[in-house]
């Protein structure tokens, strides 16, 4: 690894479901931060010459034998340091002091008293006051290293913050990162700017040029293949490799037929008629659909689309001549659940991605210019490429495609209800003025028939599932509160307009961090 050019904050992860929410909030600070696991921190830590370090909470008990740990090294180094909850139960316990279990535990919001003036707490309440934040630990910090003092108690953590300014080290028992902790955004900048110094370079004018610059390092003379899938993600990386090398990229555009109504038409259009990039357009849909008959395990039908999507992928990108590289709409928050520090889901979740790489058949190397981003972050990067903001603004959508919100088998039948019903309230959203302010909104065919009444005979059709999520970076989502009034007029449409749909009803359940799709 060689080290950034940007001042780097290294985030230690020690299993927290919250780790990624760290990022963000020094993201959002103006700083480049980068994630890894515990185990991995000390190889790379020369290489990386973090300017700051944060270790992040986690599951587990500093007190369990097996318990995620880091040595001294990491202390002795000099860097500033926030340990943020079970990383500042770590630090205790590694540097000197003592922590206890069976104790009363903490969860929830709790009430954080400053009990000194300290920069750390700069612009919040003043000494004696009281600062909501959010706890969630149960092991307790009894004894607190030396050289230590408090600067933050609460009733169930009486180190509920401790500073060591001559080693410019921290601890809180908090999560500054969650919105609950209502002044979560500032300690994360006093702690970056105030105690490391930081001067704050991360901005996506900077991140263009210098991936411009590495995309033609690396690419040389060699031809790129892009899987476009017409989603923001891949756009967003093949316009930007288009501007690094021009005509030696070739967007291949794979049809599966679980595509949203028109959007075929739509990416077609874009990239060859505006962005004029060379583009192969392939209309798989009989063979997806064929392969998807009787299929209704939801992971099966994942890997049959992924399978088929490399096939078919694979064929084209040989007829490109010279073809070297494959590009690709990779996240950060698709790398980090693919290296998660406690093993975790990934493997699950990531079953219709490349993050682990290409089959051995594929003899291309990957470039994933977006791999440092969050999604929030590729929108910005997509304005600043001159994309319309109304295509950057455009929701998520898997890609597995609407196979995925077809629970149970897949017919084409239901894929045109689907398109067709999900097409009106999209476009019963935008009518309403509320499509920006809705993280990702879609319609679920749900296997499920009720008997209905429509005019003057009986129905025996499908019921219909819509829903919608607010988010800012995907991370966590909770449901939209649609005005009553937009949600009627959008059930009518449907069952009036739609052939074999009789009920309609909306999804109110909110989603922790992790996946916001449906299924």
């Amino acid at each position: 690894m060689t080290a950034p050019a940007h001042q780097p904050v290294l985030i230690v992860d020690f299993g927290s479901q919250v780790t990624q929410l760290i990022a963000r909030r020094v993201r959002e600070a103006g700083v480049y931060c980068e994630i890894h696991p515990f185990d991995k921190v000390e190889a790379l830590v020369d290489a990386f010459q973090p300017a700051a370090i944060i270790l992040s909470g986690g599951p587990a008990s500093v007190l369990e034998a097996d318990s995620p740990r880091i040595g001294a090294k990491l202390f002795e180094l000099g860097v500033p340091m926030l340990c943020v909850c079970y990383g500042e139960q770590l630090l205790c316990d590694v540097l000197g002091g003592t922590v206890e279990g069976g104790h009363a535990g903490e969860f929830g919001r709790a009430d954080l008293t400053i009990a000194r003036d300290h920069a750390l707490f700069q612009g919040l309440a003043g000494v004696g006051e009281l600062e909501t934040v959010w706890m969630s630990h149960g092991d307790r910090v009894t004894a607190i290293p030396e050289g230590f003092e408090i600067i933050g108690t609460s009733t169930g953590a009486p180190f509920a913050a401790i500073a060591d300014d001559a080693r410019r080290i921290y601890g809180v028992q908090f999560h500054p990162e969650v919105v609950h902790t209502v002044n979560g955004a500032k300690i994360y900048r006093n702690f970056l700017y105030n105690l490391a110094g930081l001067k704050g370079d991360w901005t996506m004018a900077a991140f263009r040029q210098e991936m411009i610059a590495k995309i033609r390092a690396q690419v040389g003379k060699g031809r790129v293949i892009c899987g476009l899938s017409g989603g923001v993600d891949s756009s967003v990386a093949a316009v930007l490799i288009h501007e690094a090398i021009g005509d030696q990229l070739t967007c291949v555009y794979v049809d599966t037929g679980l595509m949203r109504l028109g959007e075929s038409e739509q990416v077609v259009s874009l990239f060859r008629n505006h962005y004029n990039i060379p583009l192969v357009h392939v209309d798989a849909s009989d063979l997806f659909l064929d392969a998807l008959d009787g299929v209704s395990d939801p992971e099966a039908k994942r890997k049959t689309i992924g399978r088929l999507f490399i096939e078919v992928f694979d064929r084209e990108a040989g007829k490109v001549e010279d073809a070297q590289f494959l590009a690709q709409g990779t996240l950060y928050p698709d790398v980090v659940e693919s290296v998660s520090a406690r093993g975790g889901p990934s493997a699950v979740i990531k079953s219709h991605h490349n993050v682990g790489g290409l089959p051995d058949f594929m003899k291309l190397k990957l470039v994933e210019p977006l791999r440092e981003l969050f999604k929030d972050e590729v929108r910005a990067l997509g304005v600043e490429l001159g994309l319309h903001p109304d295509f950057v603004g455009r929701h998520p959508f898997p890609g597995p495609g609407l196979a995925i919100r077809i629970p149970g088998e897949i017919t084409r039948e239901k894929v045109a209800v689907l398109q067709q019903a999900d097409a009106i309230y999209l476009d019963e959203i935008r009518k309403a003025g509320l499509y920006d302010k809705i993280w990702q909104a879609f319609a679920v065919l749900l296997p499920v028939k009720t008997v209905g009444v429509m005019g003057d005979a009986r129905t025996y059709e499908n019921v219909l599932a819509l829903r919608a999520v607010t988010s800012t970076d995907g991370m966590t989502a909770d449901f939209f509160e649609f005005p009553w009034d937009v949600l009627g007029k959008t059930a009518t449409r449907i069952i009036n307009e739609v052939r074999g749909v009789n009920r309609v009803v909306y999804d109110v359940t909110s989603k922790p961090p992790g996946t916001i799709e449906w299924e």
